[in-house]
């Protein structure tokens, strides 16, 4: 009986480990490193990840990357009615109808665009996780009243609300931030709330609860760590809904109130005025806005597909 349950033993650890869950040699493996072992493999992530470092770089390095100062006006001497001169010597993509140059202003642009999607990502996901860590913890009346106060926000669309909030609060980069955040919160609450609910019903969460354990160590200890994992997913993904969002909103002159500060989207919206002799100065920061986004989005979902066991093969 031995001999065959060692066999059959062996038999398990070898599909694990052809499954990518344990190694080869034995032994078990954590969550974390059994995902990073499937992005590793996955093209999309790769992809997805080269695109996110690529734009976190260029951000936190644009003073060193940028070949001129975003605010000087160098050849504004040479824009005319009608005409803007293009790439040239010094000038690669060339510049906007103030004389800027464009290559500069676009690497630039990516420090506003990570800050507000950063920060408003940041504070939706603590709000809707202190209403979601609420109703799957206690249940009951305030599980009840938070969803309920979800329900309402989402049946808001995202923009909508967003655009109202930001004419409540008035034109600034403070008020950009807390109306995408707004937006993000419910997100957040439904989804920890529903992994938490999950949790809450496990087998180890009521072991712990038959031993006596007090119901806030079980959650904060237990539970909530253990149903992190699907919010980390949505945070990758909402970063790239919150660009999109901080973009269409400084397009339609609700963002940062100093139009000469570089921004993606208010470059989109300054461009419309030469759209049809130089399309490039929209076409430039619209592209920009896809590929980030696009990279963030790609991250987001392979980091669900390795996190999900259901994905797991």
């Amino acid at each position: 009986m031995t001999a065959a349950l060692g066999h059959r033993r062996e038999k398990i650890d070898a599909l694990a480990a052809r499954a990518g869950q344990v190694p080869a040699d034995g032994g078990g493996v954590s969550l974390t490193k059994s995902a990073f072992r499937r992005l590793r493999r996955d093209p999309v992530a790769i992809i997805g990840a080269v695109i996110v470092v690529v734009f976190l770089l260029v951000a936190a390095f644009a003073p060193l990357l940028a070949p001129r100062d975003p605010l000087e006006q160098a050849l504004l001497s040479q824009v005319r009615q009608g005409s803007i001169p293009g790439a040239q010597d010094g000038f690669p993509l060339g510049v906007d109808q103030l004389g800027r140059d464009v290559l500069s202003r676009l690497i630039y642009g990516s420090r506003q665009s990570l800050m507000i999607g950063v920060i408003s990502t940041v504070l939706g996901a603590v709000v809707g996780m202190a209403l979601g860590v609420l109703a799957g913890a206690f249940g009951g009346w305030a599980d009840t009243l938070v969803m309920r106060f979800v329900d309402i926000l989402l049946s808001i669309p995202g923009l909508l609300m967003a655009i109202s909030i930001s004419v409540l609060l008035g034109q600034n980069q403070y008020a950009l931030m807390i109306a995408i955040a707004v937006t993000q919160v419910p997100v957040f609450a439904r989804l920890l709330r529903g992994s938490m609910l999950a949790q809450r019903d496990s087998d180890y969460a009521l072991a712990t609860k038959a031993l006596g354990v007090k119901r806030s160590r079980i959650v904060f200890t237990h539970v909530l760590p253990n149903s992190l994992s699907p919010v980390i997913v949505q945070g990758t993904l909402s970063l790239a809904t919150a660009i999109i969002e901080a973009a269409a909103l400084s397009f339609l002159g609700l963002g940062d109130p100093d139009i000469s500060r570089p921004e993606w989207g208010a470059m989109l919206a300054s461009a419309q005025a030469v759209l049809s002799f130089r399309p490039q100065l929209a076409i430039y920061p619209a592209l920009c806005i896809i590929v980030v986004a696009l990279g963030f989005t790609l991250l987001g979902e392979s980091l669900r597909e390795a996190l999900d066991p259901k994905f797991r093969r």
